[in-house]
């Protein structure tokens, strides 16, 4: 029997892999020559640019699956990193570079432990879908590989992404649902003129000021039974003046809604419409336009079969009882939700796309223990 795959070596290689989005780097090519040795049924499914990889073991149910990506944000400035941002280097209980943490680490581990068990047989099946989509726009990554699924009849009946979930030490959490996300364009359209001439000008930025202090005021919600309170953060204003003696013709602001179960992206997006016919309609003339990009729907796996699960199993190999939580950003689960049950675990993320981001070898190491867990007691 060939030996146990090194989590913490395959690590290493894929971060050596240049793969920022949307670039392959080499990755998928090196886990589908490891997947194929190991039996895995290996399909390419590249779209517009984008590389994914879709490997299944065993073709009778249930079927187990996996979610990640290999793909990585850009590294910044090489000359600010300790070490070459793909190194892939070990050193200090570490591996370290770009995607060691988020989340080159959780993929070689589920890989880790999905051949593992194909070596010594699964009474089912185990796919693995891994996408170079997923740090970017999210358009050709994992929905492109769910959409093939949905083509060739390929069905997955619970699935685990594995991203960096636990928050302050191995184990602490579990993500059984992910706010849904809307990022908000308000463009206000006066009339530009002299500064020292204001009533021959028509100013956008006062009434646009006016409405985006009113929505960052607003308390959209409390929070519900598994999320916590929905948010809108105003994170730009732009007018592209630089002079000081020059009323802008336009200005815009922008505002990004993380929201809960209690509204929808589409009851949010006509709440913002609303208010901005309101703030035009007082507006003296201004004309103020609203356009939106919804990234994702909340969502939510009940607790229950999945994340009993890894609950176990997590206490098994840490012993902690794992928070269940739905609190962060949005994750490739939002587009799996719709196909089966998901929910998400890995490392700490207290580096991800950080300068001299790394992982700790005895978390890659602890992080297979536990996909090997749920692996073997999926099927038992």
């Amino acid at each position: 029997m060939s030996d146990p795959v090194d989590p913490v070596a395959l690590t290493s290689a894929l971060v050596k892999c240049p793969s920022v989005t949307p670039e392959e780097g080499g990755a998928l090519v090196l886990l589908e020559e490891l997947l194929s040795e190991a039996g895995f049924r290996c399909t390419r499914i590249d779209r517009n640019g984008t590389p994914n990889l879709y490997a299944r073991f065993g073709e009778q149910g249930p079927c187990l699956g996996f979610n990640g990506h290999t793909d990585v944000v850009p590294t910044g400035d090489p000359a600010r990193w300790t070490r070459p941002p793909f190194s892939g280097e070990i050193a200090d209980g570490m591996v370290w570079g770009r995607g060691a943490c988020d989340m080159k680490s959780g993929v070689a581990a589920f890989a880790a432990a999905a051949v593992d068990a194909a070596r010594q047989g699964v009474r089912g099946s185990i796919a693995l879908m891994i996408t170079g989509d997923e740090e970017g726009p999210s358009t050709d990554g994992t929905v492109a590989i769910l959409e093939w699924m949905e083509r060739e009849g390929e069905k997955v009946d619970h699935c685990l992404v594995g991203e960096p979930t636990s928050r302050e030490t191995f184990g602490d959490m579990v993500k059984i649902g992910r706010r849904g996300a809307i990022t908000a364009t308000l463009t206000a359209s006066g009339r530009q003129g002299h500064s020292a001439y204001p009533h021959k000008a028509l100013n956008p930025l006062p009434p646009l000021a006016a409405l985006a202090a009113k929505l960052a005021a607003h308390e959209l919600d409390r929070g519900s039974e598994h999320f916590q309170p929905s948010t809108l953060a105003l994170v730009a204003i732009e007018t592209g003046n630089p002079a000081a003696n020059v009323i802008p013709g336009e200005a815009k602001a922008v505002v990004n809604i993380r929201f809960n179960d209690l509204h929808t992206g589409a009851s949010l997006i006509e709440w913002l419409e609303r208010e901005a016919a309101e703030a035009e309609a007082a507006a003296g003339g201004v004309k103020i336009a609203v356009t939106t990009r919804l990234t994702g729907e909340s969502f939510i796996t009940p607790p229950g079969e999945l994340s009993d699960l890894i609950s176990s199993a997590i206490r098994a190999e840490t012993g902690r009882t794992p928070e269940l939580s739905t609190s962060g950003g949005t994750s490739d689960a939002r587009f799996v939700k719709a196909h089966c049950p998901v929910a998400e675990f890995g490392l700490t993320g207290l580096t991800m796309h950080q300068t001299d981001e790394c992982a700790p070898v005895a978390e890659i190491e602890r992080l297979k223990a536990v996909y090997a867990r749920i692996i073997r007691d999926y099927f038992a």
